[in-house]
């Protein structure tokens, strides 16, 4: 074979290659939504943002074993969380970047404007005494911050879709789920969820809608 049906080969396999790149490039970039949805959680908090999302009214008990309903927080800004009281790991961070948040936002705008709510995926053990227990942890008063469980199964998997929460059961007693904090506007929908690291971006982003 001649050197020039070499350098011939040699390009045809390039441009062939170049073109399997390429189309793979395109498939990648329309899946993930131009690169910036990599992972369901990634595509979860673009979603949100692009859209708010309605949440159901969902009825809740919490520490202190008061009934309310989910849908009562409309006309406030509400941060909430998703735990299980016997985590001693991610829920414990949440529950410590809840309290940072609580400290930081002015005190008046927590007697009337805004709102915590730390809900648990775990109702069949977390009582209201187990969750008393959690909220004397970080200082949760049951009236700025509630702990809360959602008695009704059928509700916790209905809330737990609308806020893209997902739970799996380790097989050790625990369960793994994806840790975040959620903001709900005024108007009951979740706007934007927000790592537990970023709790200065978090509270600013309540700050300005105040």
């Amino acid at each position: 074979m001649s050197v020039m049906s070499k350098r011939r080969g040699i390009a045809r396999s390039f441009i062939a290659t170049a073109l399997v790149v390429l189309s793979g490039a395109g498939v990648l970039w329309w899946g993930t939504d131009g690169l910036s949805a990599f992972t369901a959680e990634t595509a979860r908090r673009v979603d949100i943002l692009q859209a708010p999302r309605p949440l159901p009214a969902t009825l809740l008990e919490d520490q202190d074993g008061k009934l309310f309903h989910l849908s009562d927080y409309h006309g406030r800004l509400l941060a909430v969380e998703f735990i299980y009281t016997r985590c001693s790991s991610v829920c414990m961070s949440l529950g410590m970047a809840f309290k940072q948040i609580r400290d930081q936002l002015p005190r008046q705008a927590l007697d009337s404007d805004v709102a915590l709510l730390s809900i648990s995926f775990d109702p069949q053990r977390d009582d209201p005494a187990r969750m008393k227990e959690y909220a004397r942890l970080f200082r949760a008063d049951g009236v700025r911050w509630r702990i809360a469980r959602v008695r009704d199964e059928t509700e916790l998997e209905s809330l737990l879709k609308a806020f893209g929460v997902v739970v799996i059961d380790d097989g050790r007693g625990g369960y793994e789920h994806n840790a975040a904090i959620h903001l709900v506007g005024r108007d009951g929908r979740l706007r934007e969820i927000s790592d537990l690291d970023q709790i200065k971006p978090f509270v600013g982003r309540i700050s300005e809608l105040l």
